[in-house]
């Protein structure tokens, strides 16, 4: 199943979009891993800083939390999109996302954003948003609720914001997300069959 995939080649290509110049993705690969637990580490290693743990034990904490998450996600979204971001053929990040024609708690189909993690060099240079744009267009397009959930203290919190993402539940560490399909004013196409 590629449905984003085939989502982002068709739009990436009417795209004017300087934060996807030159950003591809791809499904990820066996050859991946250590990449993808990298980039995981890189990205909660400030987390486990505050602990004071000796690096070489935050590191090994990390990289075994990566292969939680890692199985987890691969055995709960076995019908996935899990894709690896690069930037001229180089891996700079993962989009893991899902969806789904059955329907969901409203009635609607639904898809989720599973993760969007990039390398500290491709942030803050508006990618994120720029791949948000393309999948609420993409939900938007089939109709489809997308749900997500954030750490409380994430950036990117803002981001989901000011994308129509509203709080809609939650626990003392992630806050779940929802933003209902809006109108779309594209002409339908059809998308090939998975």
């Amino acid at each position: 199943m590629d449905r984003l995939g085939w989502w982002w080649r068709r739009e990436r290509l009417a795209s004017a979009s300087p934060p996807l110049d030159g950003l591809g993705m791809r499904p990820i690969a066996l050859a991946d891993h250590d990449f993808l637990c990298s980039l995981y580490v890189s990205t909660r290693a400030h987390e486990v800083a505050a602990t004071g743990w000796p690096d070489i034990e935050s590191k090994r904490f990390l990289e075994q939390q990566f292969e939680f998450q890692h199985r987890y996600y691969q055995e709960h979204y076995a019908a996935a999109d899990f894709l690896l971001l690069t930037r001229d053929a180089q891996p700079v990040g993962r989009l893991y996302w899902w969806e789904s024609d059955r329907q969901g708690d409203r009635g609607e189909p639904r898809a989720s954003l599973i993760d969007m993690s990039l390398l500290a060099d491709e942030r803050g240079r508006g990618v994120g948003s720029a791949l948000l744009t393309l999948m609420v267009a993409h939900a938007d397009h089939s109709g489809r609720v997308v749900e997500l959930h954030v750490e409380a203290n994430n950036p990117a919190l803002r981001l989901y914001r000011r994308f129509g993402f509203e709080p809609v539940g939650g626990n003392h560490v992630h806050v779940k997300m929802r933003r209902n399909a809006r109108a779309s004013d594209r002409t339908p196409v059809e998308e090939p069959a998975p």
